[in-house]
Formats: structure tokens, C-alpha cells, sequence
């Protein structure tokens, strides 16, 4: 499935799985350097928590988007 805007560029099912992809290795890499720089212990487990859970996403999409490569 595929979106066409209104300058007719396309948009790809692996489009959106590489871009949701970086979005979340971004944000594992943001939640575990603010679990580093905080000087409270439970803001620094919280984004440490945040940084394990959104990896986990990161590792589910990386996943989908290998299996679409083969078999797209």
C-alpha cells in the first residue's frame, strides 16, 4: 500500500517502516544519554526503563522491515 501527495511523490510501505525505524533507534539513543545525564535517580531509571522498551520497538521494526525486504 502507497500514498501518492499532491506532487505525486510515492510513499512506500518501507518507506514508512525505515522511517518509524530511525525515529525509534533515535530515540533509544536520546533516552539512554538522558539516563546518564540525570541527577535523579528515578528520572535516570525512568528514561533508562524508556530506553529498554523503545529498543525492543527498534529490534520489532528493524525485524518487519527484513522480512518485507524479503518478500517485497
Amino acid at each position: 500500500m502507497y500514498d501518492k501527495d499532491k506532487h505525486n511523490i510515492t510513499i512506500t510501505t518501507r518507506d514508512r517502516l525505515m522511517c518509524a525505524w530511525r525515529d525509534s533507534m533515535e530515540l533509544t539513543r536520546n533516552f539512554e544519554i538522558f539516563s546518564k545525564e540525570s541527577n535523579d535517580e528515578r528520572v535516570s531509571s525512568m528514561f533508562a526503563d524508556f530506553a529498554e522498551d523503545e529498543g525492543l520497538h527498534s529490534a520489532k521494526l528493524l525485524s518487519l522491515l527484513e522480512e518485507y525486504d524479503t518478500f517485497a
